[in-house]
């Protein structure tokens, strides 16, 4: 039963949209990578004055804007395209060409891979140029040959080392960091300079123990094995960087013939792996010296072709000879000759005086007389007395002393002199400069003249001149170029000592960007690991053909240049150059024409003919269209695939890996897809031919792909279309799609025994626990049934003061008579018709409750076991009410009785009084006092007593001589559920007033009984709301409480789920709304339906668990889910009514309302999104209901997972009990398998750094396993089913504790401050600070140098910080595998305890808790967001309100091609900012970030004069916290 009053809500004005994927959390509110009516009709011959003809207006700017756009980036693709050529025609290489010639290779390369297998099998010398990725190599090798160390020791095999050699120090520490990044084994770097302990036995002894790696020049080892402390047996690998050292008497010629050969079991011997760019580094014959090198280190040179070089996009740099004029012969300068004219005769200044000459003919006399100061530097001045003092002491001269004493004078004084001159600033002329410098001065300038994006090396011979370059080009170099100098580790000149710390510190910082020039000595041509460069200047030609490979290594950065200066007519220059480069021409023909089988090479010319001829090999012909794949269009086919991939950033290359295993005889390959892919790998069958194997895999492959319906009918990729499509699955309801349904305005409870006269009644008392506005009695509630407890909540006295409803419900039920259910009955009614001013019609089958006073002495002792609960009734006050009903003066009534009374005014239902007394001398005539609240009529006391019209009036007689009485006016307020609204004044006011009291009638009510009766409406309003939620429970089958459940039902605004909005139409006093319960139910949500999914699919890739997640959690899903159930008529969207708080039933016979008949229909407008957020904050709900801080019982969680199978309604999540989950997880066979020695050390090790002892040392390997790593390797799957999972894991452990422990905040300021917890910026630090990256196996060299430097990066960000907790805030973004990792571990050993939570929690309290005790570090973190950032520029500081952004998709014309997306920032109606990517999200970042680098800085009237603003500062009447509270809601409409 209900009724009617259509309460419609008009949405034209409400934009917002629903969350557009699972981790966009901090993205703006407008999500799609299209404005949703951006596309709308614009027809207009005037200027937009309304809100909606001004958007279309700008819409329409958009659009030109974009098409504009578009076609400059269709015609850049036209271009860039192979015109005409089917694809299952091309070649590897010619698909490749239609990528970018800038883009990078992020996957492993195959040359590596092979290489790598090739040195599992035999000892090799890997020859490749310098930058492609030799160590890589080395660390596949280190890794398979350590696991298979501990498989021998697990079987009791002596313990072995492994040996990683470099020819200088400076390497040593380089080489071990690298290393302890790619291994998960201890890595000690060891050199001579350690100390004498190095050469103690017990000291190798430990080393031995605790390590598995040693890095060590080669010297050492010798050493070592000199003194016996290792021997050659009890080493299993040796690593020789830079080989082609090892000849003569070098320490790798004297290790291998002195002790490898002196052992004579060839079987004892270790495997050897050689590097390097070139097999010889002299001027000598190359075959000849190629042959030594294999014959001395046993190995056999392989190397990759060309042709393999330029499939993996390993290009090398434009060459150019840049000649200077001759230079100057050696001059002196004038200080050179004021200098040599007072101290040329000291011997000590001799080779200074030569120095100067040298570089005044090289580089000019401004750098010749700079060469003083750092010659007559303080340090360097005492070292030249030192070695005076020395000399003296040495030839035991006879001189005297004071000789002595005065040359140190003279070497003093000249000091003194060089340090008082004035030097000056160099300029870029010939007068300061010599051509050769002024040479490169003009080449830095083309490169730096307008961008620092350039990247520099320039190759020096002496460090002097590095010096001395470096201070040159600080100060003509311009704005763009920063520079430093690059020179040997522990060298010395002048007062500048170089450490091997600044060295790293100096590269980490070119690396970085920070430098991006760098003049340098060889230290950078091999070795230090120097980010790929643009240019490469040799200003000193190279000595030997080898330092020219690998100087010129340096310049792997696409269209980089290689600059050889040559002094123009010096033959010796010329002939240096001739000479270096055919010298390795010689060298790569004879590395080229190595037998096929030490040459990895692309499919070589017999296996093409092979494939060509070869009828016997399967094909797969598509039906639909007849495209026919082979094995030989299968490369293409997934080249082209792998290059649609929606890859990070457009400015990656990727490509399909092959890693080939020799198998009894045979090769099989596995295929690894980047990790973006929806599948990873595939693996072919066995062949004799590695190519066919090849070709096999990425056949099998495209089946694959052709079976998921990745690749279309004609073998072209689908996969770009597809993930729009999955993700929209999400956005599939409208944010303003709304509709009306009806709403429930009253409980099922009151239906209970409706329609009958009841025999029994059960009270229930109801009090406050810090009173009323004035002194009350306790009410009581009967009902027909038990009332349920109900929990306390707030009413809001007149001075804002609240005080909580109790509820105490009496099990007992108390039987009544028909003459006592009577009594009640009149008694209810009166109630009505006294307080309310209605009057119902008596019908006892009809009541629904009735009102009761309680005794106020037996307050303190009411307990809901009250065996009497009857006795709890004020029935003196009942009978008496019932009997009198009301009384009316009479002279003969006593003053006394006047005081304390309620009364009524029969004629203004409105008009209500609390007596005071009497007041004496006061008559019926005299005035109305000025305080007195005001009336119709106000003539005199007694006409403002009289509420008849003027008609009525004249018939009454009123007796002259009654007294007057002081009264206090009760105000009009009934929704005590909400502090006093502005239609609520009046109990502001003064209340105070006289009245007579023979025209009003007084209640036989008491004023305290009166006095809860106001606050009844409120109280049972909030009941049935209550009641109406655990119907709601009781439809869904949960156990819920009244509070929660009530809390996950309430929708306060139109916009509720618009966190940090303005709320519109907010409706006051209906408590907390659902937007916490939701935030909390969306994490567990995600949780249930995350964990579901990977025990349930097995099978699937992450890709596909991502859909079927999506699938089940989407809002589309949801709001059918609720449909099923008629969740929405639940929903309470309307604040207290003064019309709809009555008992439902009876009928109304007076007052207002009484003429209305027949039933109402109450229906709300709700958003589809409003209804999905109900169902989310309903598993919210039951997650809090029962849930314990601290402490997991699965059995707390069965409701909530309940809660999520009732609402997701899918064949996907059939669990009803936390239990279910581990019930319905099959353990897969590799988790099964038997552990290998290297998969137990590694639970041992990582046991070391979290206390979590593993059953499935497997599992954890699973971990660790980057997707670059082959399947085939270990037969373990790569991390990501875990990372799926443990990001679920992790969400949930991260927001529990945001929840519980910050109670008062909303959904706004928790995902703001989850962001920093879940961000792969903390993750990567965290997973640095346990030292599990050591762990990753992987096989990519870009991610081995990315892991590499941000390791550095954090180290060094966490040593600066000095404790602080928030360092890794201000490192750059980590490689996203090292918080994968760590999602994956939490999986993982979530999994192991058989899915039980208290290990999460374990471990986000030992690792993760400490860095967010203080959450108010990471108040701004969300606010980094450049789109952020720019809202509030322009809000805030420029005060502009006509500016937006938005995006527009425009469609790739080449097939399978990524699709492009424009972000447009509009002011004042001109597109002043753009950006484009492969989506919304990025574009709109690129756009933002391009509209900061203009905009921030600028004042604000600069602004508005550029940008023509002419808005109207709202800001200056303002008060601060007014302009605060702004600030912060505009932050929120982007957050």
């Amino acid at each position: 039963m209900s009724w009617g009053a259509n309460v419609v809500e008009d949405d034209d004005d409400i934009y917002y949209s629903e969350d557009e994927g699972e981790d966009d959390i901090l993205e703006p509110k407008l999500k799609d990578d299209s404005d949703p009516d951006i596309d709308a009709d614009l027809t207009h011959a005037h200027g937009p004055s309304t809100s909606d003809e001004k958007r279309r207006a700008q819409n329409e700017i958009f659009r030109a804007f974009a098409s504009k756009k578009a076609e400059d980036i269709t015609e850049q693709d036209v271009k860039d395209a192979i015109q005409d050529a089917d694809d299952e025609l091309l070649s590897i290489r010619d698909i490749l060409a239609k990528q970018k010639t800038s883009a990078q290779i992020t996957n492993p390369r195959d040359y590596q891979t092979e290489l790598f297998q090739r040195a599992k099998e035999e000892n090799i010398i890997a020859v490749l140029d310098t930058g492609s990725g030799k160590t890589h190599i080395a660390t596949l090798l280190l890794r398979h040959i350590l696991d298979d160390e501990l498989e021998q020791r697990a079987k009791g095999a002596p313990q072995k080392i492994a040996f990683f050699l470099v020819d200088s120090v400076n390497l040593v520490f380089q080489q071990a960091n690298v290393l302890r990044c790619g291994l998960d084994h201890n890595v000690e770097g060891i050199c001579g300079a350690m100390g004498a302990h190095l050469w103690v036995k017990q000291t190798w002894e430990k080393l031995f123990a605790n390590n598995m790696v040693v890095v060590c020049t080669a010297e050492v080892l010798v050493q070592c094995m000199m003194h016996s402390f290792i021997t050659v047996p009890r080493v299993n690998l040796l690593i020789f960087d830079e080989a082609h050292h090892a000849k003569n008497n070098h320490p790798y010629a004297r290790l291998m013939k002195d002790y490898y050969l002196s052992e004579p079991d060839v079987a004892k011997r270790p495997r050897i792996f050689g590097m390097t760019a070139s097999p010889v580094d002299a001027n000598v014959d190359i075959k000849q010296a190629a042959q030594s090198l294999e014959a001395l280190l046993h190995c056999k040179i392989a190397t990759a072709s060309d042709l393999a070089l330029l499939a993996n996009n390993i290009s090398r740099p434009t060459e150019e000879v840049a000649k200077y004029t001759r230079l100057k012969c050696s001059f002196e300068t004038s200080l050179h000759a004021e200098l040599k004219s007072r101290y040329g005769d000291i011997a000590a200044f001799k080779k200074l005086f030569e120095n100067s000459k040298i570089i005044g003919s090289e580089l000019g006399r401004w750098p010749a007389d700079m060469y003083w100061s750092f010659a007559f530097s303080e340090e360097e001045a005492k070292k030249i007395e030192m070695r005076e003092e020395r000399k003296f002491h040495k030839l035991k001269n006879e001189d005297s002393i004071s000789k002595l004493d005065e040359e140190i004078a003279r070497v003093r004084e000249a000091a003194e002199f060089v340090r008082h001159h004035e030097f000056g600033k160099p300029s870029p002329t010939a007068q300061d400069l010599s051509p050769k410098v002024l040479l490169l001065y003009d080449w830095l300038n083309l490169y730096y003249s307008r961008t620092a994006e350039a990247r520099c090396i320039v190759f020096v011979e002496r460090r002097s001149t590095a010096r001395l370059l470096n201070l040159i080009f600080s100060e003509i170099g311009g704005s763009n170029l920063h520079s430093d100098m690059l020179v040997g580790v522990n060298s010395t000149f002048g007062d500048l000592n170089i450490s091997l710390r600044s060295q790293v510190m100096t590269v980490a910082r070119f690396r970085r960007g920070d430098l991006n020039c760098l003049f340098s000595t060889s230290v950078a041509e091999e070795g230090l690991d120097i980010p790929q460069c643009n240019l490469i200047v040799r200003f000193d030609l190279y000595k030997t053909m080898i330092a020219y490979v690998q100087s010129r290594g340096r310049a792997r950065h696409r269209n980089s240049k290689y600059l050889h200066m040559v002094e123009e007519g010096n033959s010796s220059h010329y002939s240096t150059v001739l000479q270096t480069r055919t010298a390795e021409k010689v060298m790569r023909d004879f590395c080229n024409g190595l037998p096929s089988d030490r040459c990895v090479n692309e499919i070589n010319d017999e296996v093409e003919q092979f494939l060509a001829s070869e009828r016997s090999f399967r094909n797969y012909t598509v039906p639909e269209s007849g495209a026919r794949l082979t094995y030989r269009t299968s490369l293409s086919v997934l080249a082209h695939f792998v290059a649609s991939l929606p890859a990070p950033n457009m400015e990656v290359c990727l490509q399909p890996t092959y890693i080939v295993e020799r198998v009894g005889g045979k090769f099989i390959c596995e295929v690894v897809l980047p990790e973006y892919s929806p599948i990873i790998s595939a693996r072919g069958i066995a062949y004799s031919k590695k190519a066919i194997a090849k070709c096999s895999a990425a056949f099998e492959m495209c089946l694959k792909l052709r079976g998921e319906a990745l690749l279309d009918e004609n073998l072209l990729p689908t996969y770009t279309k597809q993930l729009p499509a999955m993700r929209n699955a999400l956005l599939a309801i409208s944010s303003k799609k709304k509709d009306l349904y009806t709403m429930r305005v009253k409980p099922k409870f009151w239906g209970l025994e409706y329609g009958t006269v009841p025999k029994c009644l059960y009270l229930t008392v109801v009090d406050v626990s810090a009173g009323l506005d004035r002194p009350h009695q306790p009410l009581g509630l009967l009902t027909r049934d038990y009332f349920p407890q109900m929990p306390p909540f707030p009413l809001y006295l007149n001075d804002g003061r609240p005080t909580q409803v109790l509820s105490t419900p009496m099990v007992t039920a108390i039987p009544i008579s028909m003459e006592t259910i009577e009594l009640l009955t009149k008694l209810t009614l009166q109630v009505f018709k006294d307080v309310f001013a209605k009057e119902f019609e008596k019908d006892i089958t009809k009541m629904t409750y009735w009102v009761v006073p309680i005794r106020s002495e037996m307050t303190t002792s009411i307990n809901c076991n009250s065996e009497k609960p009857r006795d709890l009734i004020d029935w003196d006050q009942i009978h008496e009410v019932v009997e009198e009903k009301e009384y009316r003066w009479t002279p003969e009534m006593p003053d006394e009785f006047l005081a304390d009374k309620y009364i009524v005014d029969n004629w203004d239902g409105g008009r209500r009084f609390y007596t005071i007394s009497v007041v004496p001398g006061v008559k019926p005539h005299d005035p109305v006092p000025n305080f007195s609240p005001r009336h119709k009529f106000m003539a005199d006391i007694l006409d403002y007593s009289v509420s008849l019209w003027t008609k009525s009036r004249v018939k009454c007689v009123w007796d002259e001589s009654q007294p007057v009485m002081e009264v206090e006016k009760i105000p009009f307020r009934r929704n005590l559920l909400a502090l006093v609204e502005t239609d609520e004044d009046e109990v502001r006011l003064n209340l105070k007033a006289y009245v007579c009291p023979q025209p009003l009638r007084i209640s036989a009510l008491t004023t305290r009984f009166v006095a809860m009766c106001y606050a009844f409406p409120a109280i049972i309003h909030r009941f049935d709301d209550f009641l109406i939620a655990i119907d709601a429970c009781h439809l869904l089958g949960l156990d819920i409480g009244p509070s929660l459940a009530l809390e996950a039902l309430t929708k306060d605004s139109e916009n509720t789920d618009e966190h940090g909005e303005e709320k519109i139409n907010f409706k006051s006093g209906m408590g907390p709304n659902y937007e916490r319960l939701e935030f909390m139910g969306d994490c567990f949500l995600k949780m249930a339906t995350s964990i579901s999914t990977f025990v349930q699919q097995p099978d699937e890739n992450e890709f596909e668990f991502h859909v079927r997640r999506m699938v089940m959690l989407c809002n589309k899903n949801l709001f059918k889910a609720a449909g099923k159930y008629k969740l929405y008529e639940y929903v309470r969207t309307m604040a207290f009514s003064r019309r709809l708080w009555y008992p439902e039933g009876l009928k109304l016979t007076k007052g207002k309302g009484a003429k209305k008949n027949g039933p109402r229909v109450i229906k709300h407008s709700l958003g589809d999104k409003s209804v999905a957020d109900v169902c989310e904050a309903f598993i919210g709900a039951a997650f809090m209901e029962h849930n314990e801080l601290g402490r997991f019982d699965p059995k707390n969680w069965d409701q909530a997972v309940k809660a999520v199978k009732v609402l997701v309604d899918s064949e996907d999540h059939l669990m009803e009990k936390y239990s279910d989950y581990y019930a319905a997880y099959e353990k897969p066979k590799y988790q099964l398998a038997e552990a290998t020695a290297s998969q137990m050390d590694l639970a041992k090790r990582i046991e070391e750094k979290h206390p979590y002892h593993f059953r499935y040392p497997r599992l954890l390997r699973s971990a660790f396993i980057h997707p670059s790593q082959a399947f085939m390797w270990e037969n373990i799957p790569n991390y990501q089913r875990l990372e799926f999972l443990g990001d679920s894991l992790l969400d949930m452990v991260f927001i529990q504790y945001l929840f519980y422990r910050y109670t008062d905040k909303d959904p706004q300021w928790l995902t703001e401050h989850k962001m920093p917890m879940v961000s792969n910026k903390f993750l990567g630090a965290l997973c640095v600070s346990l030292g599990f990256h050591t762990h990753i196996r992987q096989n990519n060299a870009v991610l081995t140098s990315q892991i590499r430097d941000y390791v550095t990066e954090v180290q060094e960000a966490e040593r600066e910080a000095k404790g602080s907790l928030d360092y890794w805030t201000t490192v750059s973004e980590p490689p996203k595998c090292l918080a994968d990792v760590v999602e994956a571990y939490v999986a993982a050993i979530y999994v192991d305890a058989e899915f039980d939570f208290t290990v999460v929690q374990q471990f986000f309290d030992m690792h993760i808790k400490r860095f967010f005790i203080n959450m108010h570090l990471y108040d701004a973190f969300a606010n980094s967001h450049p789109t952020t950032r720019l809202t509030k520029l322009l809000n805030t500081n420029f005060g502009c309100r006509e500016w937006r952004i938005a995006t527009r998709t425009c469609e790739a014309t080449i097939p399978g091609a990524r699709p492009t997306v424009i972000a447009m920032v509009q002011i004042h109606w001109k597109i002043v900012f753009d950006g484009s990517a492969v989506s919304g999200r990025y574009a709109r970042i690129k756009a933002s970030n391009a509209a900061l680098e203009k905009l921030e800085g600028l004042p604000q009237y600069k602004f508005k004069k550029r940008y023509e603003c002419d808005c109207e500062d709202e800001m200056m009447d303002e008060s601060a916290e007014k302009v605060e509270e702004r600030v912060k809601e505009e932050m929120g409409l982007v957050v």
